[in-house]
């Protein structure tokens, strides 16, 4: 299979990178080293050194072929797929984080424009290129917000004034980022309702992780921010506690997200480009678990204190974010499980990893330590 990976310099792209090589496919990617640049403006940088592109590709024995370009340009799209004439585009190369969306104006138009544009870049060129490539769209579990019923994966049946009909869940995004997903979503399900592209449109949880088998294997680190932009929740607390400073849960700490690890986000979208739909627009929540943010504080300080024996305090401090504090969370996410997937790694198996990866780092932690706490307020 011949694979296009868009955002491939990133956090869930390297790593996918990796595992679809080892397994012998043919492996494009295209990267502007936007989340590079983006993190410096913000005083930040990925907690684990990681290589330049080129040691990266000559590490894993040049079996990638890169393109530098920014997704956002038709024209680099289009020339990026007549090139590569690839069977699969997994599309992970937008901003991809919800405080930057929340910065400014100029940030919010960024992150919407930016965001949208590369989406229908895509859906135009696989429609005049190559109609039967399959797009893997990397969307979020935040499209949905946190309505007080079930979250189904994607579509569910409705009742109303006496009619039925199966529609598409509403969407309501909590960030311009989250909306910016939100309008990629319902983009590629009417081209595929036009033009009948084969797309997996895939609303990810939080990720956590540093390695998965294929980094261990090349000796070879993907991203892991910390900082208040571009860090997740987990990744945050590992590094407080590394740093020996209290873990600063927003608010009250009763919100819920759905989590799961690096390994098993590499394995769900392995199952996916494995599993193509055939003219048809496919939804998956793809997530292990779903937990609050006090149960996560809680298990990284249950991890650090089995590691070093040292307690670790937890704190709460105001919530940048408006958000539910305490509220009903219950997604689906069936169609992984019927196409194959299990989970490889749990909350706990991957916790001592992280701290320890993170302690090998602490040099690196203490430089970024100014960059975790939330500047960034949503009602600024």
């Amino acid at each position: 299979m011949k694979v296009l990976i868009l955002g491939i310099d990133g956090y869930i792209g390297f790593p996918l990178a990796l595992r679809l090589i080892d397994q012998g496919h043919e492996v494009y990617g295209a990267d502007n080293f936007y989340t590079r640049k983006r993190s410096r403006k913000v005083n930040a940088d990925s907690a684990i050194k990681i290589d330049s592109m080129n040691e990266r590709i000559k590490k894993t024995g040049n079996k990638i072929k890169f393109y530098y370009g920014d997704v956002s340009n038709p024209k680099f799209i289009y020339d990026l797929i007549k090139n590569t004439m690839p069977d699969a585009i997994v599309h992970l190369g937008e901003q991809r984080s919800a405080p930057y969306s929340m910065i400014s104006l100029d940030t919010a138009n960024e992150t919407l424009i930016k965001n949208i544009k590369s989406t229908m870049n895509i859906i135009y060129a696989v429609k005049d290129i190559k109609k039967d490539i399959h797009i893997v769209k990397l969307g979020s579990m935040g499209e949905y917000g946190t309505p007080n019923i079930d979250i189904p994966e994607g579509f569910f049946n409705i009742e109303y004034h006496g009619r039925s009909d199966y529609l598409p869940f509403p969407r309501m995004g909590q960030s311009w980022y989250h909306m910016s997903k939100v309008h990629d979503s319902y983009n590629l399900m009417l081209a595929n309702k036009i033009w009948g592209l084969n797309i997996s449109d895939v609303m990810q949880g939080v990720v956590y992780g540093t390695r998965t088998g294929e980094i261990n294997k090349y000796n070879l680190n993907t991203r892991f921010d910390i900082d208040e932009i571009y860090g997740t929740v987990l990744n945050r607390f590992a590094s407080q506690a590394i740093l020996g400073i209290p873990l600063t849960v927003y608010g009250q700490g009763n919100q819920k997200r759905a989590f799961l690890s690096l390994e098993d986000s590499i394995t769900c979208l392995n199952l996916i480009l494995n599993n193509p739909p055939h003219n048809e627009y496919r939804v998956y929540n793809q997530f292990d678990e779903y937990y609050s943010l006090n149960y996560i504080a809680g298990a990284v300080a249950k991890n650090y204190k089995s590691l070093t024996g040292t307690d670790i305090e937890v704190s709460h401090i105001d919530d940048p974010r408006i958000e539910s504090q305490d509220h009903y969370y219950n997604p689906a996410n069936e169609n992984l499980k019927k196409i194959g997937y299990r989970r490889q790694r749990s909350l706990d198996d991957e916790i001592p990893v992280i701290l320890s990866d993170l302690e090998n780092n602490k040099k690196r932690l203490i430089k970024l330590k100014d960059s975790i706490m939330p500047k960034t307020k949503w009602n600024k």
